[in-house]
């Protein structure tokens, strides 16, 4: 089974030709080789717009590597001299499909006849290594061992994003247009040659194929050498991927003849892993995970990660043979730099044109050594990046954007860092996304900020801050968050739990009380409730009272996720989740989520099932189900974005309380566009309880006790019903956990922060000797007003509310210091202040922490705090939606309510 120590190693590129002039592909290859010295070294191909050169066979990775450069510039200067260009990718992305033509070789010919459109759309090239083995059975037997890597080395070569003009979404659509032939892709293993030979000659007598030369496997043997061929690879513009490239493959091949000789079984993955594995690989490339398939399962691996694991398995084989030190840092600058398919897409972003993707292809195609960051050549050396941030050397991930990320203000090392682990390295999780960031570099995060503040001014996502007259854009962080499957399964489990048991509260307090009568809940704490009213007795009984439920999530110094605070009224932000999401794939096309990431496409979907299972049952039985609105208080209201998105997806109309016509119990609207008032079933409302009963409806009358009649009547429902306050309020939070046991017989799965309720006098006292430890809110503030934070505050402001605590207790909660959770956070735009209050608060549906995170400088990566608010949905079951909004304080602050400056980012939810 031995084969030669070093096996030689020869490669094969094509190239696309482009008029200089147009950056278009155009059909001139033929003159091109007309002007390359003849012989094998430079052919044709199917189409005539592309050009095929062929390296000598070598043991000598450097000699490689001259060899390619030395075709490349004798090509380029060819093609130069008649105005063309040549490109090394997998596609290029101006190509006008009426100018192709088929070079007249009668093989190519009769193809294009055989395949019709597959032959015609065949824009693409590819990157070819051959390497030496003993004979054609040693090379079955490799593939066994290799066909585990083969997504990876697509995801190093990965340089075609661009089909027809237009963005595909993969990194490499070149796999998926290749693909489409019946004999490409990946194959079954086979135990010996002559096994692989009758399949050979069964597709051939079978008339799929016309000859052996047919079969294009992305892993094969060679039917004329023994040499095993790898075809997966785009056709890369660096030529020290391709070098890369060819030295892990036969590194691989030496390893794995190693392994037989041994006696060693192959873990050969199954077929339609390997088949996804790819698809994963074509669709990421190096910008997002991989699939795990050497383990002995499937799952997620960033690509980085998994780079090094295949380096270090067969890094023996490598020194051995000279490589080690080569590819070890071809690899390091591989990750580093990112995909040619991320550079190309950051090069059209720049200024929307496709000629510039064209001009960075034919730059790095012609350049050998492409600039200060490419890789390096042959025989050079790599050496890590120094770390002055502080991180751990043995990750070198994002040293410049994480330089003192660390020493940023009041950065604490007992707090938790979702990002950073206690060491200074960077988690697992993160590695991919933050050396994409990186790669980015300062300068395109910022461009990229600018870009998507006018975008989201464009789209309206804008709001006011408190005692502001001008509305400004959200401020919206680059850098998404991710929640891992095991944290949202039972982040998912708890608050269906809880939403359960707060429903169940909303029904009894507004009926027989029994909570009340059983001492779970004090009588006074509902009595005095600030969110009680007396029209949340006139909800039909057994109707759905908290449709949707906002609850407001916070990291302790463990790691641990508490409830902060629980929102049943008119709560927001699912609209924005969508909006976060959008926007990221919008400014960082590069940063690929992670495979299994839950959707946002289907939460309007959703929302609007919930809305429909509210609706009175007669509804029901009309043609065409219920009818719906979305109930807005206009633009003057600061989430009337969302209210638009949400109308706009679900396909209901958006409506203000003047246009709502309430005759008898029937609730219409009018609508513009004529045709007689149009009835309602059921309203999302989208307006405080108080603001909907004092407005004025379409008659100029008032809306509220007309349109409460109707839904005592039961003629139309509100989504969420009135009077829900009592069950969001700052004391009643106290007690839900008790809820719990007490309506659903079941132990809470999810913890609230400790909270001490004053107008009980034990409680009330502890809260008055530990005040300065404290955090105080009173039960009926928002947004952050009147909180104090007692570690923070000055001698006067405890003195003062002590006063204020003694004068009315029942007004105001404690509760316990919490050291938040911060994230990193893109700290160069200019619509985010370094600055904050003075005094950092705690806000209600905001942070209750210790002390503030941020203020570390400009264009570089801070850490602020951060909640998460996570929804859920009742109808005809408790549905928590696979969308959650992560809230971040500016600089200096603990506050994340949009009211008081702070923003948003898009957050990944791990599938289980």
């Amino acid at each position: 089974m031995s084969g030669p120590l070093i096996p030689a190693v020869g490669v094969e590129e094509e190239f696309h030709i482009l008029d200089l002039a147009t950056r278009q592909l155009v059909p001139r290859a033929e003159e091109i080789l007309e002007v390359l010295p003849a012989g094998d070294r430079f052919t044709g191909e199917l189409l005539k717009s592309v050009v095929e050169t062929n390296s000598a066979p070598t043991r000598d990775l450097a000699a490689l590597r001259a060899d390619l450069v030395d075709s490349r510039r004798q090509l380029a200067a060819a093609a130069e001299s008649l105005g063309l260009g040549p490109v090394a990718a997998g596609t290029v992305p101006i190509v006008d499909p009426a100018t192709l033509e088929i070079s007249r070789d009668p093989r190519y010919l009769q193809m294009t006849e055989e395949y019709q459109i597959l032959a015609r759309e065949q824009v693409i090239c590819g990157a070819h290594v051959h390497v030496d083995v003993a004979d054609r059975d040693a090379a079955m037997a490799v593939i066994g061992y290799i066909s585990p890597w083969l997504p990876l080395m697509l995801a190093l070569s990965a340089s075609s994003p661009y089909w027809m003009g237009a963005d595909s979404g993969y990194a490499s659509m070149r796999t998926m247009v290749w693909q489409r032939w019946p004999t490409a892709g990946v194959a079954a293993a086979f135990p010996t040659a002559s096994e692989y030979d009758q399949l050979v000659t069964d597709l051939v007598k079978s008339g799929v194929i016309s000859d052996p030369g047919m079969v294009y496997f992305d892993i094969r043997p060679s039917a004329h050498l023994p040499t095993v061929e790898l075809r997966v690879c785009d056709a890369c513009p660096d030529v020290d991927t391709v070098v890369l490239i060819a030295g892990l493959f036969r590194g691989l091949v030496g390893h794995a003849v190693d392994q037989i000789d041994a006696g060693r079984q192959a873990p050969v993955p199954r077929p339609e892993l390997l088949r996804a594995a790819t698809w994963r690989a074509a669709r990421s490339g190096l910008e997002g995970d991989l699939v795990e398939l050497t383990g002995g399962g499937a799952g997620p691996v960033p690509a980085d990660e998994l780079l090094d694991r295949l380096l270090t398995e067969i890094r023996p084989w490598l020194e051995k043979a000279g490589d080690w030190e080569l590819l070890s840092g071809l690899a390091e600058q591989a990750v580093r730099r990112g995909s040619a398919a991320a550079a190309e897409r950051r090069a059209f972003r720049r200024r929307g044109l496709l000629t510039d993707v064209a001009d960075l292809l034919l730059a790095r195609t012609r350049v050998a050594d492409p600039g200060s960051d490419a890789a390096p050549s042959a025989g050079a050396t790599v050496e890590a990046p120094a770390d002055s941030a502080g991180l751990a050397r043995a990750d070198r991930i994002a040293p410049t954007l994480l330089a003192g990320y660390q020493a940023s203000a009041d950065f604490r090392p007992d707090g938790f860092d979702e990002v950073l682990d206690g060491r200074g390295a960077v988690r697992a999780p993160y590695r991919a996304m933050l050396r994409t960031l990186e790669r980015l570099g300062p300068d395109v995060l910022a461009e990229q900020a600018a870009a998507r503040r006018a975008e989201q001014v464009a789209a309206g996502m804008v709001f006011r801050v408190t005692g502001e007259t001008e509305s400004r854009p959200m401020p919206f962080d680059l850098v998404p968050r991710i929640v891992a499957a095991a944290d949202w399964a039972t982040i998912g489990e708890g608050l269906s739990q809880r939403t359960r048991a707060l429903e169940a509260f909303l029904r009894d307090v507004y009926s027989d009380r029994y909570a009340i009568a059983d001492k779970i809940v004090p009588e006074w704490a509902v009595a005095e409730s600030p969110g009680l009213r007396h029209w949340g007795r006139v909800v039909p009984a057994g109707a759905i009272r908290a449709t949707v439920c906002g609850i407001d999530l916070v990291r302790d110094r463990d790691g641990r996720w508490l409830v902060l605070e629980d929102n049943l009224r008119v709560p927001s932000g699912a609209g924005y989740a969508v909006a976060a999401r959008r926007l990221t794939r919008s400014a960082l096309p590069e940063l690929a989520p992670p495979p299994g990431i839950l959707g946002l496409d289907g939460v309007p979907a959703l929302l609007r099932s919930a809305l429909v299972a509210a609706a009175p049952p007669a509804a029901h039985d009309r043609r065409g189900g219920p009818a719906l609105a979305l109930l807005t208080s206009g633009p003057i209201d600061s989430a009337y974005f969302e209210h638009e998105l949400l109308a706009s997806q679900m396909g209901v109309p958006l409506l203000e309380p003047g246009q709502l016509v309430v005759d008898g119990d029937a609730v219409a609207y009018l609508d513009p566009a004529g045709g007689g008032p149009r009835r309602i079933d059921v309203l999302y409302r989208r307006i405080d309880d108080d603001d909907l009963f004092a407005a004025t409806g379409a008659d100029g009358g008032p809306l509220g006790p007309a349109l409460f009649g109707a839904l005592a009547a039961g003629t139309v429902s509100l989504a969420n019903a009135p009077g829900n306050g009592v069950a969001d309020d700052k004391v009643i939070y106290a007690y839900v956990n008790r809820m719990i046991t007490y309506y659903l017989g079941e132990q809470p799965l999810l913890e609230d922060v400790p909270t001490y309720i004053c107008g009980d006098p034990e409680q009330l006292d502890h809260v008055l000797r530990h005040l300065d430890q404290l955090v105080l809110k009173p039960i009926d503030g928002y947004g952050g007003a009147d909180v104090l934070i007692g570690p923070y505050a000055e001698p006067h402001e405890l003195t003062g509310a002590r006063e204020r605590l003694l004068a009315e207790p029942r007004r105001w909660i404690g509760q316990e210091m919490v050291a938040l959770s911060t994230h990193p956070t893109w700290a160069g735009d200019p619509e985010d202040p370094d600055g904050g209050p003075a005094t950092p608060v705690s806000a209600n549906g905001g942070m209750n922490g210790a002390g503030p995170a941020g203020g570390a400088g400009p264009s570089r990566l801070e850490p602020r705090a951060v909640d998460l608010r996570a929804f859920v949905y009742q109808g005809e079951r408790t549905v928590v939606a696979p969308a959650a909004l992560s809230r971040v304080a500016p600089a200096g602050s603990l506050v994340v309510n949009s009211s008081r400056g702070g923003g948003c980012k898009d957050t990944w939810l791990l599938r289980g």
